[in-house]
């Protein structure tokens, strides 16, 4: 069987930077809906599409093509006092709202992940890009496994029992508290996935 739309592709990958310093590389393999279902990013489905079992490649993804350019705006500072303690450079938090009483316009816009930087007396830096924001990316990828999705899986557009990919940040942002900053995660609690 080929890797085509609607076909569900367990996939073996290596992340590393430019210098090839390892960010990632998974005991287990991802699994992702393949056909625009934003399993992956669009240029490892195009070098993937048509592709067997055990076809193995490595690809450059610049900043534009991963998780785009480094944003200066998304650096926030804001008084400790909002945040929950004890406070550590790496936490983060889910919605830390611009301004007091100021909603997103865009109720389907997910909300940003801030990470703690820097933690002072009076004051918190958050930083609101992704991780891996500004940074070219190297993926080694081997196709581990091809089979047809189901209807349930193309309705829902992953596969059944995957969870959604977040690579860098937190896979569940409930273990955290609720405060008047958003959902907190503690450093070392992400578990990063491609895409």
């Amino acid at each position: 069987m080929k890797i085509e739309k609607n076909t569900v592709v367990s996939l073996r990958y290596k992340l590393t930077d430019a210098q090839n310093n390892i960010i990632e590389e998974p005991d287990s393999p991802m699994v992702y809906l393949h056909g625009g279902y934003e399993g992956t990013f669009p240029k490892i489905e195009t070098l993937l599409d048509g592709q067997d079992v055990g076809y193995e490649a490595s690809i450059q993804l610049e900043p534009s093509e991963a998780f785009g350019e480094y944003d200066p705006e998304l650096l926030k500072i804001e008084p400790r006092a909002r945040f929950p303690e004890p406070l550590e450079v790496g936490m983060q938090f889910e919605g830390v709202p611009d301004e007091e009483g100021e909603d997103s316009d865009d109720e389907d816009e997910d909300p940003l992940i801030y990470t703690v930087t820097d933690v002072a007396d009076s004051q918190v830096v958050l930083d609101g890009n992704h991780p891996l924001a500004g940074i070219a990316l190297r993926f080694w990828v081997q196709v581990e496994d091809i089979r047809t999705a189901t209807d349930e899986e193309i309705e829902n557009r992953h596969p059944v029992g995957a969870e959604a990919f977040a690579f860098g940040m937190p896979d569940d942002l409930d273990d955290g508290e609720d405060d008047s900053v958003g959902t907190v995660s503690r450093p070392g609690s992400s578990s990063p996935t491609l895409h």
